[in-house]
């Protein structure tokens, strides 16, 4: 018999500030009415990086296997599922349809670890950025915010 999985839905945001510069990823975890709020920053790096990454860290959080919806506003990491280039890429030895390397082949393949690991059904769906969805807004202010606090944190340390 099969266990029952849990229903999470899991809403996500990268922000940079340049491309590449410092960077900021937030995510929203919601779980039968209840949320936890994560973010944080890297110094150096792009804006399709903090997206990846926002996902990795709200899937890695999960302590167990669950029913998963992220919900991203990036075209790039919804259809690297939903059009299967995931599959396309690691067939190809994670060279694109360009005969070039994938970029952010080391992220990919974390994302994919997490999700197989522990065991997670996940489906991707894309949302429109900056628009009326709260959850993507509020995702948003924890990523530019994570960027603001990498700044304040940076110019205090320099003076």
């Amino acid at each position: 018999m099969s266990e029952i999985k849990r229903h999470v839905e899991i809403y996500t945001d990268g922000a940079c500030s340049g491309n590449p510069g410092p960077g900021g990823w937030g995510c929203i975890l919601s779980f039968k009415g209840k949320t936890k709020e994560m973010s944080g920053f890297m110094a150096d790096t792009t804006n399709n990086r903090m997206e990846i990454f926002a996902i990795i860290s709200g899937l890695g959080a999960l302590k167990e296997p669950c029913v998963v919806d992220v919900y991203s506003d990036s075209a790039y990491t919804v259809n690297a599922f939903r059009e299967g280039w995931l599959e396309k890429w690691q067939k190809n030895g994670w060279i694109n349809s360009k005969k070039e390397p994938v970029e952010n082949t080391d992220l990919w393949k974390l994302l994919l670890t997490i999700i197989r690991k522990k065991g997670h059904e996940v489906t991707f769906h894309k949302v429109k950025g900056h628009a009326d969805n709260p959850w993507n807004n509020r995702c948003d202010e924890l990523a530019t915010g994570a960027i603001a606090e990498y700044r304040r944190i940076n110019s205090t340390e320099s003076e």
